[in-house]
């Protein structure tokens, strides 16, 4: 599944449906809202790029409902929507993940601007989002100009989160990348908030990703994370993004398991993963 915009910018979209006909199956990429889809004639239906789906949440997850009922779907409904709201953080954290500390604030909860005053400064972010938007960083000092980002968000009747900077994030964040709960690669990328005190939805959302080795805490990390997940068995795809704290210990940032970019383009190998992993559940179903 992808959407107009993925359609347009998914760069790995053409080589995963090419590599899943060369592997014998039928594969077409469909846009989720395209008009009318009769769902219920695909035996498995693959979340991809479905990138405008942060701007028509309820719609969206209608959807996922209503597709889980009559294909297959991966990930599974309960998945997308558990994931699809970045209060999941809470979860990881009472089940002892390492996460970046975060405040959630909802409209009509109460907080002050000392919430916002931070020794490296701190990030505001919607709870509900993708590719980083209407998010920004404020520089220490500038708490009062944190709190009205808040406050814009809120009275769009937006969960706003509250997370200190990481100023390690500047040496790069890692996103890795599995496939049915086994480690296949990663990436490091540099920082998308390079500019503080602004809120730029056109910036740049993976600046210099480039292949990276991840260390086993790295890992550990990432599959304490993906251990939480409310799910019966393994996510299909699962993309966990770490930073590094004060103490160069990895935390979690985000875990995307609706539409990440799962940088398979350069990635020959992750892409034969991910190949095998859809055909091995397409398989499991026809079975």
């Amino acid at each position: 599944m992808t959407s107009d915009a993925g359609v347009e910018a998914d760069i790995d979209l053409p080589l995963i449906v090419d590599a899943l006909r060369a592997d014998g199956l039928a594969a077409e990429a469909l846009a989720w809202d395209a008009d009318p889809v009769a769902w219920d004639r695909f035996d498995l239906a693959v979340i991809r790029s479905t990138w405008d789906y942060a701007g028509r949440l309820g719609e969206f997850l209608a959807w996922v409902d209503t597709t889980a009922r009559v294909t297959q779907l991966w990930n599974p409904a309960p998945v997308v929507r558990w994931n699809s709201d970045k209060r999941y953080l809470v979860k990881l954290t009472e089940r002892g993940v390492s996460v970046v500390p975060t405040q959630f604030v909802e409209p009509g909860g109460r907080y002050s601007e000392e919430d916002f005053d931070m020794a490296d400064g701190v990030v505001v972010k919607p709870a509900v989002s993708a590719g980083a938007m209407d998010t920004a960083r404020y520089e220490p000092g500038r708490h009062a100009d944190a709190a009205r980002h808040a406050r814009m968000l809120l009275d769009q009747g937006r969960t706003v989160m509250i997370q200190p900077y990481l100023r390690l994030v500047e040496e790069g964040e890692r996103a890795l990348v599995f496939f049915s709960g086994t480690f296949s690669h990663a990436i490091r990328k540099g920082p998308v908030l390079i500019e503080p005190e602004v809120i730029d939805n056109f910036r740049e959302v993976h600046p210099g990703a480039a292949p990276y080795r991840p260390t086993e805490v790295e890992i550990r990390t990432a599959l304490e994370a993906l251990a939480v997940v409310p799910s019966p068995g393994a996510p299909l795809f699962a993309r966990v993004d770490l930073a590094l704290n004060e103490t160069r210990d990895p935390v979690v940032m985000e875990l995307e398991l609706i539409e990440p970019n799962l940088f398979l383009h350069d990635n020959p190998l992750g892409l034969e993963r991910f190949v095998e992993a859809v055909a091995a559940e397409s398989r499991r179903t026809t079975a």
